[in-house]
This record gives C-alpha cells, sequence and structure tokens, in this order.
C-alpha cells in the first residue's frame, strides 16, 4: 500500500523516546514538553506556546481563553475538518459558516463581508446577527491543505467589526502568508501533530500567542485547574487536555527535522505539477504569490466529464492498486452534527468536496512510488 500521509520517523526520535523510558518521565510532566512548546515557539518566532493532546483540545482553549462566550457566534471555514466547528459548540457558541474562494480553497473573506452586509447590524461597537440575534465575536479561519487563508481582509473585517481572530493552523504548520507564519496572524492560534501531520507527535496539539495571560491561563485550565503544588485544590472548571512527555520527545526530534520534511513535501509537489499539468480533467492545487505553500496533503480536482470518471470512482480504482486516498471533508453547513435554523449557501466548498482529492504525500514518498500514483492516475484517465 502507499499511504496517504505516514510519519517519518529518522531521527532521534528513538534516543529520545529511550530516555523517557529509562527515566521514568513519560506521562505530562518533563522536560521534553517544556523543551517542545520552546522549539515550536522559536521556530514561529512567537511569544509563547502551550501543548495540549490534541490540535481540537488546543481550538477548545483558544476559544475559551480569548473571550468568546456562550450564545455568541463564529465566522468559522465551511471547507475543514469537523475540529474547528465542534470546539465552537464545545463552549455553547455556534458556527457561522463561510464559504471557501475557488482559487486557493480557503475562507472567503467577501463572503464574510457578504453575510455581515446581508444579516448583521452593529450595535456598541459589536456586530450582531439579525437573524439569530446573537453576538458575533470572533472570525475562525483554517488553512487547509497546507496553503493559508488571505489574511489582510480577514484582519481588516476583524478590526472593524471588533473580532477576535482564532487561526486553525492544524494543517499548515511551515506555511507563511506574506512571509509570517501561519498561526501568528492573528490574536492566537492552533496546531495538530496527529499522526498524519508533516511534523507529528503521533497525537497533540499547540496554542500560540503573544498574549501571556491567555498562555498562562491555558496551561492552568489544561492540568485540571490545579492550583496548589502538592495539595489537590482546583480554583475552576479544568480539562486533562496536557501533551505527555512521551509524545513530546517525538515532537523535539520531529521539529529538528521540519525543513528537510518542508522541503521534500515541496519536491513532492512539484512532481505532481510536472507530471499531472495538462492531464485531462485533473486541476492541481495553486499556490498564491503571497503563499508559501507547505503542501501537507497534494490534493487534485476532478473534472468527471474530462476526466471520465468522479473523484470517488478514481479513490476506489486507486484503492485496487493499493493507492490511498482520500476525499475532502463534507462542508460544514451539510453536516448533521451542526444544523442550525437556517442555511448557509456555499456552492464553493460543495464543488470542491465533491470533486477533490488528496493523493499520497508522506515525507517519505520516494520517487519510483511517487511515479506509481502518477501512472495510475494518468492510465485510469486514459482507460475509461
Amino acid at each position: 500500500m502507499i499511504p496517504l500521509s505516514v510519519p517519518e520517523i529518522r531521527g532521534n526520535e528513538w534516543k529520545y523516546l529511550k530516555e523517557c523510558l529509562d527515566t521514568n518521565w513519560i506521562s505530562s510532566a518533563g522536560t521534553y514538553v517544556d523543551k517542545f512548546e520552546r522549539l515550536v515557539a522559536d521556530y514561529l518566532g512567537i511569544k509563547y506556546a502551550v501543548a495540549t493532546n490534541s490540535g481540537t483540545s488546543a481550538l477548545h482553549m483558544a476559544l475559551k481563553v480569548s473571550g468568546v462566550n456562550e450564545n455568541e457566534e463564529v465566522f468559522v471555514s465551511a471547507l475543514s475538518f469537523i475540529a474547528p466547528a465542534n470546539a465552537i459548540r464545545y463552549i455553547g457558541a455556534w458556527p457561522v459558516f463561510v464559504d471557501a474562494e475557488p482559487d486557493y480553497w480557503q475562507m472567503d473573506p467577501r463572503k464574510i463581508l457578504e453575510f455581515i452586509e446581508n444579516n448583521c447590524e452593529v450595535r456598541s461597537r459589536n456586530l450582531y446577527n439579525k437573524k439569530s440575534g446573537r453576538k458575533i465575536t470572533a472570525v475562525l479561519p483554517v488553512h487547509i491543505l497546507g496553503h493559508p487563508c488571505d489574511m489582510d481582509p480577514i484582519l481588516d473585517i476583524a478590526q472593524k467589526y471588533n473580532l477576535i481572530v482564532i487561526e486553525d493552523a492544524s494543517q499548515s504548520l511551515g506555511t507563511t502568508y506574506k512571509s509570517t507564519p501561519s498561526g501568528t496572524i492573528g490574536h492566537i492560534g492552533c496546531f495538530s501533530f496527529n499522526g498524519n501531520k508533516t511534523v507529528t507527535c503521533g497525537g497533540g496539539g499547540m496554542v500560540v500567542t503573544n498574549n501571556m495571560q491567555w498562555a498562562e491561563t491555558i496551561r492552568h485550565v489544561t492540568t485540571q485547574a490545579k492550583s496548589h503544588p502538592v495539595e489537590y485544590v482546583h480554583d475552576q472548571i479544568g480539562y486533562n487536555y496536557r501533551l505527555t512527555n512521551i509524545q513530546a520527545a517525538i515532537g523535539c526530534a520531529q521539529m529538528e527535522q521540519i525543513d528537510e520534511f518542508l522541503e521534500q513535501k515541496r519536491r513532492i509537489a512539484r512532481t505532481y505539477e510536472d507530471h499531472l499539468s495538462g492531464s485531462p480533467g485533473i486541476n492541481l492545487m495553486k499556490n498564491a504569490n503571497w503563499a508559501n505553500h507547505s503542501y501537507w496533503l497534494y490534493t487534485i480536482l476532478i473534472d468527471s466529464k474530462d476526466y471520465g470518471c468522479t473523484s470517488r470512482d478514481l479513490l476506489e480504482a486507486l484503492s485496487s492498486l493499493d493507492i490511498q486516498t482520500r476525499p475532502l471533508w463534507q462542508p460544514l453547513h451539510l453536516s448533521s452534527a451542526h444544523d442550525s435554523h437556517f442555511r448557509y449557501n456555499c456552492p464553493v466548498s460543495e464543488k470542491l468536496s465533491e470533486g477533490a482529492l488528496s493523493i499520497p504525500s508522506s515525507v517519505g514518498l520516494d520517487n519510483a512510488n511517487q511515479r506509481i500514483v502518477i501512472d495510475a492516475i494518468n492510465s485510469i484517465s486514459h482507460n475509461l
């Protein structure tokens, strides 16, 4: 099987894991957690990084500390993994789903403005949804697949309407927007280190910010809000969200190799572009001139009329050849988990979800296996 995206374990991972096991520091305390946080903060050029046990936990904490409250609303990308929408509901707030733009497949700032103009009003410098009566407090752009959202217009909207900007950079470690790392552009950002990410801990997340108070609050709340070093005294509702030392050890070893990993991802993307460009019915990912794409998952968009079959047909055909691929997510405005009392119009997200297919993109994908993938994609089309 040629997998979609699997970890690349070739550095100091075994050495650091052995140290954790030899010293018995395997749980949520230990030197590697602090070291991992510092490595990520330094790489991003941001003051504070707090590790969590998942990217979803990181999103939950970012929403909680930044001031989003129950029965408020948050603009969020419609084309995304479900985690950010779930995290919004964890705190009792409500998602307002924003369609993708067709060029780079990211949150479309024009659609935010369109929604505001048609559905909102300003009261006491705050934005309110006239249909629901709820205050809109934040905007949560999700940088999908390794390409950033166009952040300048999003920041302009946020400033005009007094919105908090919470970045979901779970898929975009190593991505930059106008030379600024994704996750550091807004007020607070979140990352994931799940097993399929470019840099992994097997599972884990990170919240990053320049706000010391927010970072300290997250660090406290993610350790069950325990307020005494010895006594079991807790000063508020807390969460068991901390990363383990053994996971952080893997993360440290991975961060030491991040530049190599990103170069390999970009080499894989260039190879796909060289050999799939011009193939009938295959539209390739684009890279904006203001972006440095990290190509977490290389994704193609299938025009079934020109290609000869749908993206799901191609998925099945490639699977029969032991090549793993995956479609994009169901747009969140269509999810039964996030039904609302009024419908959202997100046609671009629906088109991308229907036609896009992510193809093998592991850091360790070698030239021979990548050529097998390319030849299979081209031959399936030609033989239909």
